[in-house]
């Protein structure tokens, strides 16, 4: 065979595979599967957006700080995440998170407590209102929806007695808690490091389950398939990380959130716990046929919710090195759960990955980052914010009578 001819069959055989792969995203997207398509799109087309109205959006220096920020609100929307996961809400995240911030200052500053204990105290007050309202929820049948809007009123109210007459303390800045939150970022060369460690453990994990599907006879990725993935995964992140590192680099407390992402993501798809969870969000009562102790898959939705939200303020009120009667308030709420959906988790429960609340926050925080750099007021963000948040249950709505038509036909 001549050399011309072997390069006919190889753009052959590419020429194919193209098309394979366009009629299967077509088909995925027939039946409503895009999954995290349209949020990659959208925070493309954002970002595009604000980088021609303003270059600055875009510099490695604005891309730090916007990750910077995105770490407390995102641990909070993480939580979010795993309850709408089960089918229900959360809508006191923003007490939550206001009132373990409070515990934090309170007990660090006015009591002297040592930090550590301080931090647990902050994170355990967020498991205990889990905790009520798994009770409540599993036990008296009361909707989530008004559980924990009674909690957004209860939790604001017991905030304001820990902080008492004063209403506002400042961290001290020389606390750890504090450095971890706004001046500790990885070296240069630990970012590389940690970048090649995790493609490379997420390749043995595609590994080894297209292994076990090869041996229980059903379809799986090829070696080279997995390989490539793992080839443009770590290009896309090296480069990320060398933009970052431009400026001042990866922040330890992004790098925080990403590692709960992680842990999440691999509770949600490599355990019981987490089968369990998209059961439940799918049908209760076939999760119930099927052996599942549903209420104990939600009085953990919840403790987890409530828990990841204490962390979440703690990590606020860190940045700010500050705790005051507003901490948790204002637009917290509305940002985490408008993330959560946005990234991708399903109103209707079943649907949705850990990664929605990094997907999602990055897409808050950069409206939020791009308005104010072209000095618009804050009401343009609300009106923006929500617009997108619309666009994105319609969407959802959209995909799920999608997979319903298609799963008839």
């Amino acid at each position: 065979m001549s050399a011309s001819e072997s390069a006919r069959d190889a753009l052959a055989i590419a020429g194919y595979r193209i098309r394979d792969g366009a009629a299967a995203l077509v088909e995925r997207t027939r039946s409503g599967n895009l999954g995290v398509l349209p949020v990659v799109l959208g925070l493309a087309v954002i970002w595009t957006i604000f980088q021609i109205l303003n270059p600055v959006f875009l510099s490695s220096t604005n891309l730090v700080n916007l990750t910077l920020q995105s770490a407390a609100i995102g641990t909070i929307t993480l939580g979010v995440v795993i309850v709408l996961l089960v089918g229900e809400i959360d809508l006191s995240v923003g007490s939550v998170s206001g009132l373990a911030s409070a515990v934090l200052a309170v007990s660090l500053v006015q009591s002297r407590w040592p930090l550590i204990l301080a931090v647990v105290a902050g994170v355990l007050a967020g498991t205990a209102a889990g905790l009520l309202y798994g009770f409540l929820y599993t036990r008296f049948g009361i909707p989530s929806f008004v559980i924990t809007l009674a909690g957004l009123l209860g939790i604001l109210g017991v905030q304001l007695w820990v902080l008492g007459e004063s209403g506002s303390i400042n961290l001290p800045f020389d606390s750890w808690l504090v450095v971890f939150a706004q001046q500790m970022f990885l070296p240069a060369w630990a970012s590389y490091v940690v970048i090649v460690l995790a493609v490379a453990a997420n390749a043995v994990a595609h590994l080894r389950t297209a292994r076990r599907r090869e041996r229980a006879n059903l379809t799986y990725q090829s070696t080279r398939a997995i390989v490539l993935r793992a080839l443009a995964l770590l290009g896309g992140l090296g480069v990320a990380a060398w933009y970052l590192n431009l400026s001042r680099g990866v922040g330890l407390s992004f790098l925080f959130f990403v590692g709960l992402v992680v842990i999440a993501d691999f509770a949600l798809t490599r355990t019981r716990w987490g089968r369990a969870v998209y059961a439940v969000g799918g049908s209760v009562e076939a999760a119930r046929r099927a052996g599942i102790r549903v209420d104990r898959i939600y009085v953990s939705a919840f403790v987890l919710c409530s828990t990841l939200a204490a962390t979440g303020g703690i990590l606020a009120a860190a940045r700010l090195a500050a705790v005051n009667q507003s901490s948790g308030a204002a637009d917290t709420n509305l940002n985490a759960i408008a993330a959560a959906v946005i990234g991708g988790a399903s109103l209707f429960g079943g649907r949705g990955t850990a990664w929605a609340a990094l997907l999602g926050i990055l897409v808050i925080q950069s409206i939020s980052s791009g308005l104010t750099l072209l000095n618009l007021d804050s009401s343009v963000r609300f009106i923006v914010t929500g617009a997108v948040l619309v666009l994105a249950v319609i969407i959802d709505s959209t995909s799920r009578k999608s997979r319903a038509a298609h799963g008839r036909n």
